[in-house]
Parts: C-alpha cells; sequence; structure tokens
C-alpha cells in the first residue's frame, strides 16, 4: 500500500471519528449489536425448535443398525442374527400432544414477543443516553463560557483587590465561584464519556466516533397518563408463557387413563454366518425379514406422571402470577410517570423562565457597560454597572441556560419512559425513523 493510499485511509479515518451520527442510526446498530436482542433472538429460535419438535414427533423417524456377529454363536440368542436391519416410527396419536403443541404455539409468540420487548427497550436505552449526551454537549459549551468569566471575575477582583476597592474576602468569593464552575465543567465532562461509553457498548462504535445530532432527534410527544394505554409486549410475553405453561399442565393431566398410538415397522437382513441358528427352526433363516404394526399403550397406574402433572400445574400457576404482577407493576410505574410529569413540567417552565430573566439582565448589563446607565452620579441614581457586574450576569445568565437544560432533560426522560410504559414505544422509534 502505498503513502498515498494509507493518507487517504488516515484522513478517512479522523473524517469519520469526528462525525455526527444520528440518532435513527445507534437504534439500528444498538437493536443488532444488543446483548438483550441477541439472547431474545436466540429464544425465538429455541421455541421454534420446540415447536418443530412437537410436530415432527407425527413425522416417521428411520434409524439403521448393524448387528455383525463378532465371534462365532453357539445355542439359541433369542432373537435372528442380522447384519443390518431399518426401523420407522412414528406417533399417530396422543391426546396429551395437542396440548404439548398448542404450547409450543404460546411459547414461539411468547419468545416472538419479548424479542419485541427487548427491542423497544433497548431503543428507549439509547434514545435517553442519546439525548443526555446532546444535552450534556450544549451545557459543557455553556460551562466553558462559564470558566471564562469566571476566570475574567477573578482576574478583576484581584486587581480591585491589591488597588485596595475590594476585600480579600470578596478575592475568595471570586475564587470559590470559579472553583465551583470548574468543578461543575468536571462533572459534565464526566458524564459525556460515560454515556459515550454507554453507547459504545450499546452500538458497538467507538467512543470516539460518538458525536450528536441535535436534528436528528424527533420532538418527544407530551403524553400523560390518561393517554389510553396498549399492553406492553412485557406483559404480553408473561401472559403468553404462563399460558404455554398451562398448556402443558393439562397435557402432563390428561397423560394418565388415555391410550397413545404410535405405528412401527422394521426389516432385518439376517445372517447364518459364524451362528448355527437353523439348527433351531424346521426351515432355514430366511434372508429378508419384515414386520409393522400398531403399538398402543395405556397408563393405567404412573404415579411419576402425576407428579408430573403437579409440579406442571405448579408453574403454570407461577407464570400467571408473575403475569399480573407485571401488569400490575406496570399500572403503578404509569401512575407514578404521570404524577412526576406534572412536577417535571412545572420545573422546566420555572427554569425556562429564569433563563430568560437571566438573559434579560446579561442585556442590561452589557447595555450599561457599552453605553452607561444614564443615571449615575445624580441623586438616587443608579450605579454605574462595573466589569464584575458584567462577568457575574454571564456566569448566571449561562448557569441558569445549564439549567434550564437539565430540567427539559428530564421532562424528556420522563416522557420517554411513560410511552414505554403505555405501549407507544413503537410510535417513538417510527419518529426516529422518519428524521
Amino acid at each position: 500500500m502505498g503513502p498515498a493510499a494509507m493518507l487517504a485511509i488516515a484522513v478517512g479515518g479522523a473524517a469519520l471519528a469526528h462525525a455526527q451520527v444520528s440518532l435513527k442510526t445507534l437504534v439500528d446498530l444498538a437493536q443488532k449489536n444488543s446483548t438483550a436482542v441477541r439472547m431474545a433472538q436466540s429464544d425465538v429460535n429455541k421455541a421454534q425448535a420446540v415447536l418443530s419438535e412437537s410436530k415432527d414427533v407425527y413425522v416417521p423417524s428411520l434409524s439403521f443398525s448393524t448387528g455383525i456377529p463378532a465371534f462365532p454363536e453357539e445355542g439359541f440368542t433369542g432373537q435372528p442374527p442380522s447384519l443390518w436391519s431399518a426401523t420407522v416410527e412414528s406417533l399417530v396419536f396422543s391426546y396429551p400432544q395437542k396440548y404439548y403443541l398448542n404450547a409450543a404455539r404460546s411459547g414461539v409468540q411468547a419468545a416472538t414477543t419479548r424479542l419485541k420487548d427487548a427491542r423497544e427497550q433497548v431503543a428507549l436505552d439509547v434514545s435517553t443516553a442519546y439525548i443526555e449526551l446532546d444535552t450534556v454537549s450544549r451545557e459543557l459549551e455553556a460551562a466553558q463560557a462559564q470558566e471564562q468569566n469566571a476566570a475574567r471575575l477573578v482576574e478583576i477582583e484581584q486587581q480591585r483587590a491589591e488597588a485596595g476597592v475590594d476585600s480579600l474576602h470578596d478575592l475568595l468569593v471570586a475564587r470559590l465561584a470559579a472553583a465551583n464552575v470548574k468543578l461543575a465543567h468536571i462533572h459534565l465532562e464526566t458524564r459525556a464519556t460515560t454515556l459515550e461509553k454507554e453507547l459504545s457498548t450499546l452500538t458497538g462504535l467507538p467512543v470516539a466516533s460518538i458525536l450528536t445530532d441535535h436534528a436528528s432527534i424527533p420532538e418527544i410527544p407530551k403524553v400523560t397518563g390518561n393517554d389510553p394505554p396498549v399492553t406492553i409486549a412485557g406483559v404480553t410475553a408473561a401472559r403468553q408463557i404462563a399460558e404455554s405453561k398451562e398448556r402443558v399442565a393439562k397435557g402432563d393431566q390428561e397423560t394418565n387413563y388415555i391410550p397413545q398410538l404410535t405405528f412401527f415397522a422394521q426389516y432385518n437382513r439376517n445372517t447364518t454366518v459364524l451362528n448355527n441358528v437353523n439348527y433351531f427352526f424346521a426351515h432355514p433363516l430366511p434372508a429378508n425379514n419384515f414386520f409393522s404394526g400398531f403399538n398402543i399403550s395405556i397408563p393405567v397406574f404412573d404415579m411419576g406422571h402425576w407428579a408430573k402433572g403437579r409440579e406442571s400445574n405448579a408453574d403454570a400457576l407461577r407464570a400467571r402470577i408473575e403475569a399480573d404482577e407485571a401488569q400490575r407493576q406496570n399500572d403503578l410505574q404509569i401512575t407514578q410517570l404521570n404524577a412526576s410529569l406534572r412536577e417535571l413540567d412545572a420545573q422546566a417552565e420555572v427554569a425556562g423562565l429564569k433563563q430568560q430573566i437571566a438573559a434579560d439582565d446579561l442585556k442590561t448589563v452589557q447595555t450599561q457597560l457599552e453605553n452607561g446607565n444614564g443615571a449615575a452620579g445624580q441623586p438616587g441614581g443608579q450605579a454605574q454597572a462595573s466589569p464584575k457586574a458584567g462577568e457575574l450576569a454571564h456566569i448566571d445568565e449561562r448557569q441558569k441556560y445549564e439549567d434550564a437544560q437539565e430540567a427539559a432533560l428530564e421532562l424528556a426522560k420522563a416522557r420517554l419512559n411513560l410511552m414505554r410504559a403505555l405501549g407507544h414505544m413503537q410510535d417513538w422509534i417510527n419518529q426516529v425513523n422518519s428524521k
């Protein structure tokens, strides 16, 4: 590979590392890469195999075996010696088998529903982390501006303290404000690093390549707990699992006293090599032997099956209770999220208004710094704004901006979780895919 090609690859890799990645792309990658989704897909494959196994008992099975004598035989061995044999066997009628077959079908439905639930949960996790990372990225920009303003504030206070205008206490207060701004900046950087790692783990992308695209985030619907709920996939899967176990229990209970019919056929290629089998029969042993028939078995007294039926019935009862509990927990979550949404909505409104007021105050201070207030030096007039006041106004405005962003983030996360609890997560996924 030539230097030009290597340079092109390096430049392309650098461009990819700093390219924005849409929310849709991350959701798609996470749904393919997620361990939970892959395990759920494995459960679907297993359930489909169980269903096939339940059906295939009616399909004749064919097996071959050999019985070549190893040493010369003496005496009557109980069965004619054979070179090889072929056996065909299949189930013809079994009353419990229809329950097992229906149970396997319910198992496939449950596994498929759980796969859907896993995909929705991954979409929620990715969306929440992506929106938070996008919010933190904007807050980091504000924090950087805050640090610059705080550094200038410390510089101003240092000069004023040296000139004897302000006391040492004022300088220490300014340094404390700058230290708090720095600490908040570090906290935001830590959050961003953690969120990038979380998204990298979910999607398989390198950490350095994850840069959010704010335009790819759809507007989150203003859902409430009063919106009509749809049974979520997790609860539906729990009910389907309970139904499957109930059918298994029914099949185990119906085993006793009900006959089972199987068909069998067998061909033997007999041999008289290394044995004296013809000595024991009136006619020579034929080389080709074939027989077939129906085997009817009626379980009359089988305590093992009785115990198995009780065990399956207990499993079915537990599964039904778990399904009911999952529904109750989801209903409780809807109630809790709906109650917190009102408070979060009000907090977001308050934080937004505070940010607007701080922005207006900053404009006022900036205007005074540029043009004066027109009343300085007059009796009762407001004192001229100082550079110190300007830096404090900048810091306060950026802090109020960050507070507003945090309040909006918490509201967005609550709405997404409520959409999930209401069973409308697929609507959000459709919105993401349409961006």
